[in-house]
Parts: structure tokens; C-alpha cells; sequence
């Protein structure tokens, strides 16, 4: 219950910098470039515009700020750049966390996950999100992953530290490592297909 306050005034002890560094840099962002446009329609009762950091739906968002970083580094090479690459690999990402069936089972060491479909898309998904996963992360924690096509979509079979393996399941194997936003960034490059 301590935590519990303590997250709470935390919380408003933040809300309230972010309240008042907003109202503090608007009167700046009114002298620049945007002192032309009608800020009152956007303000209520006075309250400054809450920080916008949402695109809105995230595999849009994910598309944003990666073109964001292209933009910025001085360096892209725009005829290499394929953002479609990168939008069709967010499609199989939203495939298999949300519309793939999956089903665990114990063995010794580990787990063995069947991750299946009856959309020939949602299986083609499976496939190459899983494949790959193995590929790249078998050894990662000490983990062994071996992935295999099945008829439906794909098995994934994960042994090493047994407790956490079952815990995390399939989707949370997934996760493991910090390495999807160095791949979504590679993809937009064209230097990589999954």
C-alpha cells in the first residue's frame, strides 16, 4: 500500500513539472513559426496543450519515428529506404501477437510452443516472425530455440532456464532482446527482409 502511495505522488509530483513546463514554453512556441495559427481553439479554459507523443495506432507510430530518424541522419541513402518492407514486417508483428492460437507444452528444460492459424496470411506470419526469432536469439539467455514450419504456422521449442521460459510463454520469448528496433530500422534501410 506504501508503494502504491508513493507511485500515486510521483505521479502527480510529474503530471504537475509537465503542467507547468508546458505553460512555461508555449509563450515560446507562440513567437515562432506557429504564431500565425489560432492557438485558442486548441486551448481550454486557458490549460495549456497537453505534450503530444502518440502517432495513434502503434505500428503507425513505429513508421514515424523511423522515418523521423531517416530524415535526420544526413546520411540515408534514400534510394536504398523501404518503408513498405518495414510496414509488411509490423503486419506479421500484429499477426502473430494478436491473431495466432498458441499452445504450450512442458518438456524437460523448457517448452514447446505450436503456434497456429486457419488464415493462410496469419500462418505465413507465424512462419517468418518465428523462423527468424530462432535464428537470431537461439543462445540469448543461455536459451536454445529451434523453430520448424508445421502445416499451420510454426513450433518453437525453447530449453534453458525452464521457470522463466514458461512464464514468459511464446509471445514473451518473442520479446526477448532489445533487438526489433534495431531490425524495424534495418528493414526501412533495405538492408534486411525477413
Amino acid at each position: 500500500m506504501k508503494s502504491l502511495l508513493l507511485s500515486l505522488a510521483a505521479s502527480f509530483l510529474l503530471a504537475g513539472t509537465v503542467f507547468s513546463n508546458a505553460s512555461g514554453g508555449h509563450e515560446g512556441m507562440m513567437e515562432g513559426a506557429h504564431s500565425g495559427m489560432d492557438h485558442s481553439a486548441m486551448m481550454q479554459q486557458g490549460a495549456p496543450a497537453p505534450a503530444i507523443t502518440e502517432g495513434g495506432q502503434a505500428a503507425f507510430a513505429a513508421i514515424q519515428e523511423i522515418v523521423a530518424t531517416l530524415f535526420g541522419n544526413p546520411g540515408t541513402d534514400w534510394t536504398e529506404v523501404n518503408i513498405e518492407a518495414l510496414r509488411q514486417h509490423l503486419i506479421d508483428m500484429d499477426n502473430v501477437t494478436l491473431r495466432a492460437k498458441v499452445a504450450a507444452e512442458d518438456i524437460p528444460g523448457g517448452a514447446r510452443f505450436t503456434v497456429t492459424s486457419g488464415d493462410p496470411g496469419v500462418q505465413a506470419s507465424i512462419r517468418a516472425m518465428t523462423l527468424a526469432h530462432a535464428a537470431t536469439m537461439d543462445g540469448v539467455e543461455g536459451w536454445s530455440l529451434e523453430a520448424a514450419e508445421t502445416e499451420d504456422g510454426a513450433m518453437l521449442t525453447a530449453t534453458g532456464d525452464e521457470i522463466r521460459i514458461r512464464a514468459l510463454g511464446f509471445i514473451g520469448l518473442m520479446t526477448v532482446g532489445m533487438h526489433h528496433q534495431e531490425h524495424h530500422f534495418a528493414l526501412a534501410r533495405g538492408e534486411m527482409f525477413h
